[in-house]
């Protein structure tokens, strides 16, 4: 929070350069002043701080000799995904398997610094870098990967033409969903630049999704934590089993406030330049089933996992196969999109069990929906999803559902071993 008027005086200056340069008819200046703009606001918010056990530190404070590190890193960032835009435009429009190569070089850049980042930090040590240093220049990878890797589908299904290298960069270091998305489509990003909808109720309606997105991500999210995981078992004093549901739901609680509340702003700041963004949120809390909560939550990381992933896999498997193996090709396919979706969310097994646990429910939906469709027949299937009580225990079962897997998703396993101690001592103590 020190930081924060800093923070905001950035991005002042950010919406007002970037404006100014969306306002410039010719394109051919438009564009890359665009692009050098959001590189240039990308690096210096990057540069602001760093964080050593959760206290943020202004890095300026570090030196000169930092500064120059960070910035170089910069540069090397761009140039790594500037190569991308080089694949783009030689193979995206290919026959055969070449297009496949600039689809996965951006998750290819990914995967090698998210899963094997142990291999960097010898050469940081020779070279006298901390590692947070390469790690606060790198933000917003995840999400840029998997734009960019759409953007070759895009290109090559003929949705949008080749975009310009300028087009390209302005994209990808779009500061306002760098960080945690959404991963906007880059037809629906070139097709707003490309439209002036900037209009005072338009600005008013922006203003307003970014007030209630800092209430939600800077209030909100900080108060349901005091009641999660974190707030609860880690004051070192015995709990009993109830205050473990409390800090469960209050977790799921508080990972909706904050990622919303950080994705409303992003589509708040986007909307004062004009740009339009996907919604990434609608009302999760009411989803009917797991298969209901993923069209409902995170939609635009269910979206991409769905037209790359789920739609060409599970059409290859049933045409390998054969239709009478559809409901096995679908099983096969949901797995494996959800532990894709597990591991994308952080290293090691609590992501990839995330990932299990809901491809268990939405392939347990699945079936379930069958069994209810031959045993009640069309008429009968028909009232089942009308009735209200049916409706009610849905949500409530999938509501708890969803909140133990994000114990899983929450808590390290040491963290997992002082809550079981906290309950432990809890029941010791009311036993006797």
């Amino acid at each position: 929070m020190s930081n924060l008027p800093l923070f905001i005086l950035v991005l002042a200056g950010y919406l007002i350069l970037t404006r100014i340069a969306l306002k410039i008819p010719s394109a051919k200046v438009r564009l890359p002043l665009f692009a050098i703009s959001n590189i240039a606001f990308v690096a210096l918010l990057s540069l602001q701080t760093r964080y050593h056990d959760w206290e943020p530190e202004p890095i300026i404070s570090l030196g000169q000799e930092a500064v120059i590190r960070h910035l170089v890193l910069v540069g090397m960032y761009v140039l790594a995904v500037t190569f991308g835009y080089v694949l783009l435009r030689k193979l995206a429009k290919r026959s055969g398997a070449l297009p496949w190569i600039a689809f996965s070089y951006p998750l290819l850049i990914l995967v090698l610094f998210k899963y094997f980042y142990f291999a960097w930090e010898p050469l940081l040590d020779r070279l006298g870098w901390d590692d947070w240093i390469l790690t606060a220049t790198v933000i917003g990878l995840s999400y840029m990967a998997f734009r960019l890797s759409s953007l070759v589908l895009e290109v090559r299904n003929e949705i949008v033409e080749m975009p310009t290298l300028s087009a390209y960069l302005g994209f990808a270091f779009f500061l306002p969903t760098m960080i945690v998305g959404p991963i906007n489509p880059f037809s629906v990003h070139q097709r707003s630049l490309e439209s002036d909808n900037f209009d005072s109720g338009y600005f008013a309606r922006s203003f307003l999704r970014i007030a209630v997105g800092a209430a939600k991500f800077l209030f909100l999210a900080n108060l349901a934590n005091q009641l999660s995981y974190a707030g609860i078992f880690l004051d070192q004093k015995p709990h009993g089993p109830i205050d473990l549901v409390v800090a469960a739901v209050f977790y799921y609680i508080f990972l909706y406030l904050n990622f919303s509340g950080i994705c409303d702003i992003a589509i708040g700041i986007a909307g004062l330049l004009g740009i339009r963004v996907i919604e990434n949120f609608d009302n999760p809390f009411l989803a009917r089933n797991i298969k209901d909560f993923w069209n409902r939550w995170h939609i635009s990381l269910s979206v991409w996992a769905r037209d790359i992933i789920f739609s060409p896999l599970s059409k290859y498997l049933i045409r390998r196969f054969g239709t009478r193996h559809t409901n096995a090709g679908l099983t096969v396919t949901t797995f494996v999109v959800f532990l894709v979706i597990g591991v994308w969310h952080g290293v090691g097994w609590r992501f990839a069990l995330f990932g299990v646990i809901h491809a268990a429910g939405v392939i347990g939906n699945y079936y379930y929906t069958i069994f209810l469709k031959k045993r009640l027949g069309k008429e009968g299937f028909r009232k089942y999803n009308k009735s209200r009580l049916v409706h009610v225990i849905a949500v409530v079962a999938t509501f708890a559902y969803v909140t133990a897997s994000f114990s899983v998703f929450a808590n390290s396993y040491n963290q997992l071993g002082i809550i079981k101690n906290a309950i432990t001592e809890g029941f010791f103590i009311s036993g006797n």
